[in-house]
């Protein structure tokens, strides 16, 4: 049986100070510093993930500047990408908000060959910290009503549901990658605690 490589082109935009670059270093490195520089314009990083014994995947990592929606750059960085992490910080309401503009943002530029939105999983980070300032039924309905495949909570500083709310993210572009039926995003909570970590694992 021969081996397959997939080489896949993952955004992560966001607003600034949420936890994008934390994010990178977390699941490529399985490190945390809560001192990086702000990104300035777009940063990258590489994961590789041995996803079945005949099949490994690469991930290309664009962690985008939070400033970089107000400029024209975006258009660049997006093209060709296969899937997207949006990410938020639980505790600050406004980058919250943001993701309404990051989402319109990523569909009016991007879509997938199919003509299909992009997949993107919607994160809510720092959920190690309280108070929240956003409930979760006010994720969820934004969630559903932006197309979003899913989303969930997550905290780089802890570890928590970083690789699982990845591997969510590569399920569906290898769905995407095998099928021409794209299954429609249905934004609800993403379930993590059953999925096996097993494949997540740098070869």
């Amino acid at each position: 049986m021969g081996s397959f490589d997939h080489l896949f082109k993952v955004l992560v935009i966001g607003d600034c100070r949420v936890g994008k670059t934390s994010l990178l270093h977390r699941y490529v490195h399985d490190v945390f510093a809560s001192d990086y520089k702000t990104t300035m314009g777009v940063d990258f990083a590489l994961k590789v993930v041995q996803w079945s014994e005949s099949e490994t995947v690469r991930l290309q990592l664009w962690d985008i500047a939070g400033q970089e929606r107000f400029t024209s750059m975006t258009r660049l960085y997006y093209k060709q990408a296969s899937a997207c992490v949006i990410m938020f910080d639980l505790t600050d309401a406004d980058s919250f908000r943001s993701c309404q503009m990051w989402k319109n943002d990523l569909d009016s530029k991007i879509t997938l060959s199919s003509g299909s939105l992009l997949p993107c999983i919607l994160l809510a980070n720092k959920c190690d910290l309280s108070p929240w300032a956003v409930t979760r039924e006010e994720i969820d309905r934004f969630s559903k009503e932006n197309n979003f495949i899913g989303w969930t909570e997550t905290s780089v500083k802890e570890n928590k549901n970083i690789n699982e709310s990845m591997r969510v993210l590569i399920e569906r572009m290898m769905e995407s990658n095998y099928s021409n039926i794209i299954l429609p995003p249905q934004g609800d909570y993403i379930q993590l605690k059953d999925i096996s970590d097993s494949s997540s694992g740098c070869c």
